[in-house]
């Protein structure tokens, strides 16, 4: 007697998303200045440690910055890197690309190529968010 167990299509919770776009814009918000310099970098030190920032666009209602976390023995792990764009006027922070990913979809099939979840695009966001909790004091350690 074997049954076969099917799943149905992932579908995304939109809401669950947008609430966690939310809460990595308000924790962005902590260390990111009012005005920012495009390649303007800064460092947010934490209690776990420090987060590199690097501001690549500014546009009117919207920041794309650069955030990636540097570790103590990199020489065999990959540094989490991600590009967030930063929506001001709908106070909501989305990460846009990361790692090797270079443009996230909102779903993917599942086996893939990559092997991306079906939910990655909300995986690397909850990421974002682990990355975030960091710290939140703005140190500046250089502009370039």
């Amino acid at each position: 007697m074997n049954q076969k167990v099917t799943k149905g299509k992932y579908q995304p919770n939109v809401s669950a998303f947008l609430a966690l776009c939310g809460r990595n814009y308000a924790l962005i918000l902590k260390w990111l200045p009012d005005a920012a310099d495009v390649n303007e970098s800064w460092a947010v030190e934490g209690q776990f440690g420090l987060l590199d920032v690097t501001v690549i666009e500014n546009t009117k209602y919207t920041q794309l910055i650069e955030i990636s976390r540097k570790l103590p023995n990199h020489d065999f792990l990959t540094i989490p890197k991600a590009c967030v764009r930063v929506y001001h006027d709908a106070q909501l922070a989305e990460v846009l690309t990361s790692q090797q990913i270079f443009r996230l979809k909102a779903v993917y099939d599942y086996p893939n190529v990559h092997m991306h979840q079906t939910d990655e695009k909300y995986q690397v966001n909850a990421f974002l968010e682990e990355l975030l909790k960091i710290g939140c004091r703005r140190q500046h350690v250089c502009s370039t």
